[in-house]
């Protein structure tokens, strides 16, 4: 009870509800946004920003004096590339991860060590369940961030390093903001527009309208009309039939067509605004107005540094921090996602790229046969250069031979 009265709880309380398998990856709705995943644009930027982290290869490197190597003989190496845990893939596992970081607003990740604090597996945690509480009076030794975890009747309290912690964006730094809670008006209206447009097609196209009869009927009598007329003229199966009007009775159309309700401007600014939150290009969801041919290579390198660079450099600031130890830090050991797969050009552009590096010195032919995945070569580790060129302090030497003109000597042969 002392505890709970000094210590100052950051936590994020929602109420939702979903399948087994959304509940699963920590995908829950609440009442206005029971749709929100079926919501098209909301889980094309999801299913984006999963899928653009999940395919990066992420690496163990250490410094050397020459440059880096791959640290592949460390135990961490094929952990992170290969199965953070024993059900997840790297691949599923960065799906996971990001998700919930965009969801939730943030991604705990449970650090799983033997006895000797060598570190077997990552573990995301269920946000729904996660809990964050920040002791600012010290009351347990010093100003410290606990994450607890209950999973039915049982509880799990992790210190600050005994988890990994991404966030998305953060006012405090101990918590992130959800996109899901900054779209909710927005994400809504997409919802209820989508179903509109859905009603649209399965009335056949159909405006309402309303049926014009002599006499009074009670409300049973309504309905049965209403029920009679729908058959007769709804659904895609009676689009272009006549319908047959009993005596006494007229039907007045409500033409109201989706261009006077002006849903495609309306759909496609909603468009614009959820991708806009998660720092989605127009073109990744199919919107060529402004794409070209020539310029998709660009935006793809936009979408990279304006979004994915700083979410990236975060997640490999957090896994150098926590998973490695001090003394492999001081040794240069760091890791890297390799976003040459997604920064890649056409064949034409690499090669003449990767000549120009060969041939000014910067990369030796081993290294360029390395980014196309190539085996190395005997001979291929030698840095090479253009022998015409020479450093400036030379310049004019080799115009002379000891003191005197070269010129005259040239002369001389010249007449000879």
């Amino acid at each position: 009870m002392l505890f709970r009265k000094q210590v100052e709880k950051r936590s994020e309380t929602l109420s939702l509800q979903d399948e087994k398998l959304a509940k699963f990856l920590g995908i829950e709705t609440d009442g206005i946004s029971s749709n929100r995943m079926k919501e098209a644009t909301y889980y094309a930027c999801m299913r984006i920003m999963t899928d653009s982290v999940s395919k990066l290869p992420l690496k163990l490197y250490r410094e050397i004096k020459d440059g880096k190597e791959k640290a592949s003989g460390h135990y961490l190496y094929n952990l992170l590339k290969l199965r953070p845990n024993r059900y997840m893939s790297a691949s599923t596992f960065w799906k996971v991860v990001e998700f919930q970081r965009n969801e939730h607003g943030h991604s705990v990740v449970a650090i799983d060590t033997n006895g000797q604090g060598r570190i077997k597996s990552l573990i995301p945690l269920n946000m729904n369940n996660v809990e964050i509480i920040y002791d600012n009076n010290s009351i347990l030794g010093d100003e410290s961030v606990w994450y607890v975890y209950r999973q039915g009747k049982h509880e799990y309290k992790f210190k600050d390093e005994q988890v990994l912690h991404f966030m998305g964006m953060t006012a405090d730094g101990l918590s992130g903001i959800s996109i899901k809670d900054y779209l909710r008006t927005i994400v809504e209206n997409a919802s209820y527009g989508q179903s509109y447009q859905n009603n649209f097609f399965k009335n056949g196209l159909s405006a309402k309208g309303l049926i014009v009869y002599t006499g009074d009927l009670d409300s049973a009598g309504e309905e049965k009309i209403r029920q009679r007329f729908e058959s007769m003229s709804s659904g895609v199966k009676n689009t272009g039939r006549v319908a047959a009007m009993p005596l006494g009775f007229d039907y007045k159309s409500i033409n109201t067509s989706m261009a006077d309700a002006q849903f495609l401007e309306m759909n496609k600014f909603t468009m614009t605004q959820i991708a806009n939150a998660f720092g989605v290009k127009s073109f990744q969801l199919n919107d060529m107005e402004r794409s070209t041919h020539t310029n998709i290579e660009a935006q793809q390198k936009a979408f990279y540094v304006d979004t994915l660079q700083s979410i990236i450099e975060m997640y490999e600031q957090e896994l150098t921090y926590k998973l490695l130890t001090t003394k492999e830090k001081a040794n240069g050991y760091y890791f890297r996602f390799n976003v040459d797969s997604m920064l890649r050009s056409d064949i034409k552009t690499r090669f003449e790229a990767y000549a120009i590096a060969v041939e000014k010195g910067i990369l030796t032919p081993n290294e360029v046969r390395e980014l196309e995945e190539r085996k190395a070569l005997e001979g291929g580790d030698k840095l090479y250069a253009n022998g015409n060129i020479i450093p400036i302090t030379m310049a004019g030497e080799q115009y002379t031979k000891g003191g005197e003109v070269v010129e005259q000597e040239r002369n001389s042969n010249t007449e000879q």
